[in-house]
C-alpha cells in the first residue's frame, strides 16, 4: 500500500471507528478522492481494505457501504466478541506482559465507546496471542459504529465500563467473565432495538 493509499486508510478508518459513518452509510470513492485531492486509486485500494477487514461492504453496483447488520448477525459479533473475550481471560496474561495503563474513566460524559475498545484491546493484547489479539481489534473495529449509533439506548454504561475496568486492573478474572457476559448480553437483548435504530438512520440518509 502506497503512502496516499495508507493515508486514506488510516482516516477512514479512524472516522468509522469515531461513528462519523452512519452504519447503511454509502462511502463515495468520488468524494473522499476530491477530499484528499489524490486520484480515485489509491482511495479505492484503501477502501477494499476495509472490505477485506470487515469494515466496509461493497454492494457491487450499489457501491461501499458502512455494513448495516440483520439481527441474526448482529447478534453473532457481538457473541464472536463475547467468546474471543471469555477466551482471553482464559488464557490469562503471558508472563512478559507489562501490566496495562489504567483507563482513565474521568467523567461520566467520556468517551465511553473508545474507552470500551481500548479496555478490548487490552485484555486480547496482554495474552501476547498474535491471532487472538487481531480477532479482537478487527471485531471492536466492526462494533465501534455500532456501539456509537446505539449508546443511547443503554443506561448505566459509565457504571459498566467502570465495573469492568477494575475488575480487569485488579486481574479479578472471575468477576471479569461475569460482567463480560452480563456486558454482552444486555446487547444482545438489545438486537431487535439496534438495528430498527440503524435502520432508521440509514433512511434519515435518503
Amino acid at each position: 500500500m502506497d503512502s496516499k493509499s495508507a493515508l486514506v486508510y488510516g482516516q477512514v478508518r479512524r472516522a468509522l471507528q469515531a461513528g462519523r459513518y452512519t452504519p447503511g452509510q454509502r462511502i463515495d470513492p468520488a468524494k473522499l478522492a476530491s477530499e484528499f485531492k489524490i486520484s480515485p486509486t489509491p482511495v479505492r485500494f484503501a477502501l477494499y481494505r476495509l472490505v477485506g477487514e470487515g469494515m466496509v461492504t461493497d454492494h457491487a453496483r450499489d457501491g461501499l457501504h458502512v455494513p448495516l447488520f440483520n439481527e441474526v448477525a448482529l447478534r453473532n459479533l457481538y457473541d464472536w466478541m463475547e467468546r474471543l473475550l471469555l477466551m482471553a481471560c482464559d488464557i490469562g496474561e503471558a508472563p512478559a506482559i507489562q501490566k496495562t495503563g489504567k483507563l482513565e474513566l474521568v467523567a461520566a460524559d467520556g468517551d465511553l465507546v473508545k474507552l470500551t475498545w481500548q479496555l478490548f484491546d487490552a485484555i486480547a493484547r496482554a495474552t501476547a496471542h498474535g491471532s487472538l489479539h487481531h480477532a479482537v481489534k478487527q471485531t471492536n473495529d466492526r462494533l465501534a459504529p455500532i456501539r456509537r449509533a446505539a449508546q443511547g439506548l443503554l443506561k448505566n454504561r459509565f457504571e459498566e465500563l467502570s465495573e469492568l475496568s477494575r475488575n480487569w486492573e485488579t486481574r479479578d478474572i472471575p468477576a471479569l467473565k461475569s460482567a463480560l457476559r452480563d456486558y454482552h448480553e444486555r446487547r444482545k437483548q438489545l438486537v431487535p432495538c439496534i438495528v430498527a435504530l440503524l435502520s432508521e438512520g440509514r433512511d434519515g440518509l435518503h
